[in-house]
């Protein structure tokens, strides 16, 4: 990866206060659905609703077409080692285990499996960490 334009990410527009209104009154929409049914608020998460609004956002920025391909298709497969963590998750709370530790724990289990994938896909000619 090149160097980090920190000044282009930590500078922001009047328009990027719109972006984090808009995006965090999702997040919020979705919580709040949570209060009263969890089923319902698990089908909202599990739409992509924030790539949907990250790739509005990139197309409004005037983001080629072929980095918003690339972001897509990046999602997809950075979503595959998120997976198991829905089902490690539930089974870890209903075998005692605590929810900051079974929280850690899936934490460290998805960047293992983040790699994997990074080390797999390299194998197939897919670089998703690009050096």
């Amino acid at each position: 990866m090149n160097r980090i334009p920190w000044d282009k990410i930590l500078s922001f527009t009047p328009f990027d206060l719109v972006k984090l209104l808009v995006t965090a009154t999702v997040i919020l929409f979705v919580t709040k659905i949570q209060l009263v049914n969890d089923r319902l608020s698990a089908l909202l998460i599990a739409l992509p609703l924030t790539s949907l609004l990250a790739m509005v956002w990139m197309h409004h920025d005037k983001q080629s077409s072929e980095r918003l391909a690339n972001h897509s298709e990046g999602t997809f497969w950075f979503v595959l080692p998120t997976l198991p963590m829905f089902l490690i998750f539930p089974w870890m709370l209903r075998n005692g285990w605590g929810f900051w530790a079974s929280i850690a724990a899936n934490c460290v289990i998805t960047v293992v499996l983040f790699w994997l994938t990074v080390i797999i896909l390299r194998r197939f000619g897919i670089d998703l960490m690009p050096k």
